[in-house]
């Protein structure tokens, strides 16, 4: 019964253990389904579930017959358009990141806009190309492009070799695109899209920080228009680093003034949008802006003949016929693969559940891997590669107030124009003024070295993943730095729970409630009890770490108290049998002074008998531990009698840590050390059970509910002899108690005085 008075309460109820508890509340009997149960839900078949599997994976089904013409469409439109600029722009830059011909990022533009168009379930993100994928797939593709014949290992290789060397990464980028796809679409099949949790914000944002610094150094080439060897083994961007310094003198002028006049521009536009986002109708389009005129600047003053600049080149109208993977390339890029399709999925489910949240709709993470595999699976066909979402497009489709992905139709179809009638206007375009947009769209995950500070102050643990993620990834690469970055997460984890804060917990303000006894001035701590929580599970690799700590709470080791006690015992009981040792009213009487060292040798040599439970049943007196022992025999004073252990954050222990725990409780219950166990679910219980972890040493009496029915049941066991309780209530063993929050207890037939203690 629960008594509420203002803002303090009195609950009355009896003092439960586990079994107590059991016994007065039947519990419900549930059916747990098995991986059976599972499989039959999951081949059975009927029209409800036909049809909800159709909309699940077309969900275009789903929305567009909801589709509210008048209100969304002229938005989808201006939304479209804008996004669709953004995208012929990046598409072109991003294809410098993978080192093939500009022309090929409008196909990785195009394709993926259009599958996810059909399959995805986010109505505001722009799928197409994304800086760090582009980046990986490049890393990749320059790998494997080092063994091709005739690659001299530069940027500039002759003019014979040049475009079949093109030709080959086309096929190598395209390759990687594919099987990422795969491996996207199958991971999206079999439900298993929960994979990314591994991949968490700090390691994302370390990642992406990390990559940006690829991207800035792969785009010094385009910039300062130099020479410069491809490099893929660790450290590799120092390499690229010393090339381009080393030959800093042969920098093309022109190349440099306009990329950094191009980037000085979008950077300050850039930064009006966001300042201005909610005054201005539409974010200015300054890439399409810089781009028109830096297209015209260059044709009308002819830079590529009189400056030597590099340009995007020829590009021919309409796609190319689609063509079969390498699948050479495949067993060399398998790791590379499965990093981008993780990388990709990551990057745009973050973004799509960011919008999700905010226009309040639902996000469907296996259909987002599907909807992104058969994307890539389809662009790479078309010789496109690898696309995810690019942060900055998908803020310009939602910002400028796309609805739906009518939005996303209405780009493609802008990137489409560009494919087949006004490519070639592009040709004249400086490759310096790409490069220059793609470190423009840099600025966001540049910025996220701030993240440090932050982090810093919230969680030293994600500082630290954040830090050595952007680390790794710079030294080792991209892919080799994401391994080794989740391995390093994932070593945090085990860290912390191998490692978790235990911690003695006392009473506060003498109620119900129990905190760290370091934490707060007025506790209270219950004569000879101690109470010890943990913090996180305990299995094979914290289990030696949980007794250290359990030993350094109760000031001594159960083990070596046991065997110190058998050790007297087994003297105590030869010196007995000699009569050698007399019992009298007044205590022991020892006619002998010393024992032989002999004796203990032999004790050393039988150290399995000592852990044994003691036995005092074949002498005729009873031995008090704590007090004077013949022949000055020492064996270490404990005044503790109870331990509980608080095992609430406990979710699960393994064998090796049930045959460990059940090893430390028979210590401390061999010493006559009370110990009860507190706050465990049922299903815990239930494994202990099934695991046969109890047994006549270890009871199912030592489970209570909560901390407090531990105390109450311990302070009723040590007074029972004083207690003033009935006779029938002590027949019955349920006492009810009345808890005040003023921290005074009382029997519920007598009052006691607020200051009685437990």
């Amino acid at each position: 019964m629960i008594e509420p008075f203002g803002n303090q309460y009195i609950v009355a109820r009896p003092v439960y253990s586990t079994n107590a508890f059991e016994e007065n509340h039947k519990k419900r009997d549930r059916h747990h389904k098995t991986f059976l149960d599972h499989l039959r839900v999951c081949l059975s078949c009927s029209p409800q579930k036909a049809k909800r599997t159709v909309l699940s994976l077309f969900p275009i089904a789903s929305w567009l017959p909801a589709y509210r013409l008048k209100e969304w469409l002229l938005s989808d439109i201006v939304s479209g358009i804008s996004t669709g600029i953004v995208s012929v722009l990046q598409g072109l830059a991003f294809a410098l990141l993978v080192t093939i011909p500009p022309g090929y990022g409008l196909y990785a533009a195009f394709f993926s806009t259009i599958i996810y168009l059909f399959f995805g379930t986010s109505k505001h993100i722009s799928a197409g190309p994304f800086p760090i994928l582009s980046m990986m797939v490049g890393a990749a593709t320059v790998r494997l492009a080092q063994n091709f014949p005739g690659n001299t290992g530069s940027s500039n290789n002759s003019t014979s070799n040049s475009s079949s060397l093109d030709d080959y990464k086309v096929t190598v980028a395209a390759s990687v695109t594919v099987l990422s796809g795969v491996i996207q679409l199958a991971l999206g099949f079999l439900r298993i899209g929960f994979v990314v949790i591994y991949l968490s914000e700090s390691l994302i944002s370390g990642f992406t920080t990390a990559a940006a610094v690829h991207v800035l150094v792969s785009q010094l080439k385009f910039i300062f228009q130099l020479t410069v060897p491809s490099h893929e083994d660790p450290c590799s961007i120092f390499k690229v680093l010393y090339s381009v310094f080393s030959q800093i003198e042969k920098t093309n002028i022109a190349d440099l003034v306009t990329a950094l006049i191009v980037l000085l521009v979008v950077s300050i536009f850039k930064e009006i949008n966001q300042r201005f986002k909610d005054k201005l109708p539409v974010p200015i389009p300054i890439e399409f802006i810089v781009t028109v005129i830096a297209t015209g600047v260059s044709y009308g003053f002819d830079f590529q003949t009189r400056f030597n600049v590099s340009v995007v080149g020829k590009m021919n109208p309409g796609f190319e016929p689609p063509n079969a993977p390498d699948v050479a390339v495949f067993q060399e890029t398998i790791g590379d693969c499965f990093a981008i399709a993780m990388v990709g999925f990551a990057v745009a489910f973050s973004v799509a559940s960011v919008y999700s949240l905010k226009h309040d709709y639902p996000l469907d993470g296996n259909q987002e891997l599907i909807a992104l595999g058969l994307g890539n699976i389809v662009c790479g066909a078309f010789r496109g590669f690898a696309g995810s979402t690019a942060l900055s497009r998908s803020a310009v489709q939602e910002s400028t107030g796309g609805k739906t992905q009518i939005a996303g139709l209405i780009s493609a179809i802008i990137v489409l124009i560009v494919i087949l009638a006004i490519g070639f206007l592009l040709e004249p375009l400086q490759r310096s003024v790409l490069a220059a947009l793609a470190l423009g769209n840099l600025k966001g995950m540049l910025m996220q070295f701030a993240e440090i500070c932050r982090l810093w102050r919230k969680d030293k643990y994600d500082c630290l993943i954040w830090v050595t993620t952007c680390i790794f990834t710079i030294v080792l690469g991209l892919g080799l730095g994401l391994a080794a970055s989740v391995a390093f997460q994932l070593l945090t984890i085990v860290f912390r729970t191998q490692f978790p804060k235990c911690s003695t917990l006392a009473n506060i303000g003498r109620s119900n409630i129990y905190k760290n006894k370091k934490d707060y001035y007025d506790m209270y701590e219950l004569k000879g009890v101690k109470i010890f929580r943990c913090p996180s599970p305990i299995y094979f690799a914290n289990i030696g770490f949980f007794r250290q700590k359990l030993i350094d709470a109760v000031g001594f080791s159960p083990l070596r108290i046991l065997r110190k006690r058998n050790k007297a015992l087994r003297k105590i009981r030869k010196l007995q049998k000699q009569g050698l040792l007399q019992v009298t009213p007044k205590g022991f009487i020892c006619t002998v002074d010393t024992i032989k060292d002999s004796d203990e040798e032999l004790d050393n040599n039988q150290i399995q008998v000592l852990d044994e439970p003691i036995d005092t049943t074949d002498l005729p007196f009873q031995i008090d531990w704590n007090d004077q022992l013949p022949l000055n025999i020492e064996v270490p004073k404990i005044s503790l009698h109870s331990l509980i252990l608080d095992f609430s954050a406990v979710s699960f222990l393994d064998v090796s840590s049930m045959r460990g725990l059940k090893s430390i409780l028979q210590e401390f219950i061999r010493i006559k050390v009370d110990v009860y166990i507190v706050g465990v679910d049922d299903d815990f219980i239930e494994k202990l059970n099934r695991y046969e972890f109890f047994d006549g040493e270890v009871k199912t009496s030592i489970l209570f509910l909560t901390i407090h029915d531990a105390v109450l049941h311990i302070s009723m066991k040590k007074d029972y002899s004083t207690s003033k309780f009935k006779p029938s209530q002590e027949k019955d063993g349920k006492i009810d108690f009345t808890i005040n929050t003023n921290g005074g207890l009382r029997n519920r037939e007598y009052q006691v005085p607020g200051e009685t203690k437990f």
